[in-house]
């Protein structure tokens, strides 16, 4: 699995999961009832421009610290860096904006919203994530 296919599942997942280490290490997982929200959970990737090629590096990404977030909505840095209290980008895909709600159109809005209020001029995201399943009322 990927950063954004395992974001979405810990994002719904309700049993504590240094618990589910424990009983995986200790061979015990049949022991364990693992609970999971009902609620539908989306991941929208910023990536660098140029990704997956030649993509843009060590470019400040501005904003992050004035964006209001939640246990619905959430931000995963997967290839950004901190110096002097700026933070830069280093990979492609750069940071993960994942977000769940009870219905899945409603968790896109809040993705996109959070992706909207990031002030970075080198970053690009896909704006079709999730628009099949939701016209198709699957999820």
């Amino acid at each position: 699995m990927g950063d954004p296919e395992c974001q979405v599942l810990m994002m719904r997942l309700k049993t504590d999961l240094l618990e589910v280490f424990e009983h995986t290490l200790n061979n015990k997982l049949t022991d364990l009832r693992i609970n999971w929200s009902n609620n539908k959970c989306i991941t929208v990737v910023l990536c660098a421009k140029g990704y997956p090629n030649n993509y843009i590096k060590d470019s400040e990404i501005k904003n992050l610290p004035k964006i209001i977030l939640n246990k619905d909505s959430q931000i995963f840095h997967a290839g950004t860096y901190e110096e002097k209290g700026k933070i830069y980008s280093s990979g492609g895909r750069v940071l993960n904006i994942t977000s769940s709600s009870k219905v899945l159109s409603r968790a896109r809005k809040n993705a996109l919203s959070i992706l909207e209020k990031i002030h970075w001029v080198d970053g690009f995201y896909r704006r079709d994530i999730g628009w099949r399943a939701i016209k198709s009322k699957k999820i």
